[in-house]
């Protein structure tokens, strides 16, 4: 019976020790921090360290034997041809490296040429898009993906098989770009979407790691707009499952996501931290050399607060708007470059590689009036006196990268030269 009472005295003391140790103010277990042994900034890889350019990849034709069958991206009226009361874009490429290319209903260009464009589902399209990537030190492209469940889907589809392809031939990485913008469904589909179709692209050979990741990247949370109305607590979600998934997640963010003001929702730096990468856009923010000057300060505080908190920074880099004579012979770019590399800044996005929409592409552009339509009002590279090969925006992005990687010396001086 002793024995019996001892057993008991000693449960019933262990219970109260317990019970005290509970209530003892001062010892709740800490909050886990996520950002534990985690190394900043992450070593160099297939973004870290890199130049990476935004390939949309979205032009169609009439008659190109793709599935959308139109003139996608081109005009305004998909239905009908290119023309200068139904044209869609505001820089004219250069296509004399194009084998496949269609008729359009603009005039004859100033050379006398037949005004023609190319077709993204054309397979030398992209063949020679990538060949350039390689031949300017271009290292990665990230492939634009905006809502695949409708009569885009099939054409998109095709086209990320083309990108695997060439990337895989010219040594090139890729990577997924879901752009949300619009797509009501988005947490679901997103979800869906790469697990059902883009995941298997993360076996190729090309497609981009870092830190022994598959990148993805999500361009448009926390935008304060209409297009893009999802809580914190969804994008969160999102940005969450992916990383559950083993994915190094890349967020195209707005260019205010840090203070959460102006372009950016408010209470949205949960999810902002969430993210490996961070891209802020600055497309439209910028125009003049002034400007670029004017955010260096805050390109300082945001790479600040990623150290603090253990996010790669990505900044974007633009050639400017050629239609709106911002780009200054390269000038515009190049300070650009020299700010950003002088921050430390972890990889660099090009906004974009083939955005002839916005005026805004890298790729191979008209270089004078011979190369337009006659009496078109596309503005071409000379446009503010200075001759400038359909290659230079190629060759300076090439620059700009030799300059990140330490292979030339950080200069304001542009090195490239026009011709």
């Amino acid at each position: 019976m002793k024995k019996t009472s001892l057993i008991l005295f000693a449960f019933m003391v262990s219970i109260l020790a317990s019970c005290s140790k509970k209530e003892t103010p001062g010892t709740v277990d800490p909050p886990i921090d996520e950002n534990a042994g985690k190394v900043w900034p992450s070593p160099a890889g297939d973004v870290v360290g890199k130049i990476t350019v935004g390939y949309q990849g979205w032009f169609a034709a009439k008659g190109d034997g793709s599935p959308i069958d139109a003139w996608w991206h081109y005009t305004q009226d998909w239905s009908k041809v290119p023309s200068p009361t139904n044209s869609g874009i505001k820089s004219w490429p250069d296509v004399r490296e194009y084998t496949n290319t269609y008729q359009t209903g603009f005039a004859n260009l100033g050379n006398g040429e037949p005004a023609k464009l190319f077709s993204s589902f054309s397979d030398q399209t992209v063949d020679v898009q990538f060949l350039w990537m390689q031949q300017y030190g271009i290292d990665a492209a990230a492939l634009q993906r905006f809502n695949p469940n409708g009569q885009e889907g099939p054409i998109r589809d095709a086209i990320t098989a083309k990108v695997k392809t060439a990337s895989e031939k010219y040594g090139r990485k890729f990577y997924i770009m879901y752009d949300v913008s619009g797509w009501t469904s988005m947490q679901t589909q997103i979800k869906t979407d790469w697990t059902n179709k883009m995941k298997a692209y993360t076996s190729s050979s090309a497609y981009a790691k870092q830190n022994n990741k598959p990148v993805v990247c999500i361009w448009g949370f926390g935008f304060s707009d209409n297009n893009h109305p999802w809580t914190a607590a969804v994008c969160l979600e999102v940005i969450t499952w992916f990383k559950a998934q083993g994915c190094y997640v890349i967020g195209g963010v707005p260019t205010n996501w840090r203070t959460q003001t102006s372009d950016s929702r408010p209470n949205f730096i949960s999810a902002y931290k969430a993210l490996d990468m961070i891209s802020p856009w600055m497309v439209g923010r910028i125009g003049n050399i002034g400007d670029i000057d004017r955010f260096y300060s805050m390109n300082v505080a945001d790479l600040a607060y990623c150290k603090t908190n253990k996010i790669d920074y990505q900044p974007c880099v633009l050639p400017g708007d050629l239609q709106e004579k911002q780009r200054v012979h390269g000038d515009f770019m190049w300070r650009q470059f020299y700010n950003l590399v002088k921050l430390k800044s972890q990889g660099i996005y090009i906004s974009m590689f083939d955005e002839y929409n916005e005026g805004n592409q890298i790729a191979k552009t008209a270089e004078t009036a011979l190369m337009v339509p006659a009496g078109s009002s596309f503005v071409t590279l000379d446009e503010d006196g200075t001759a400038c090969s359909s290659d230079y925006y190629l060759r300076l992005t090439g620059d700009g990268g030799k300059m990140l990687k330490g292979q030339i010396a950080l200069t304001a001086v542009r090195p490239t030269p026009v011709k």
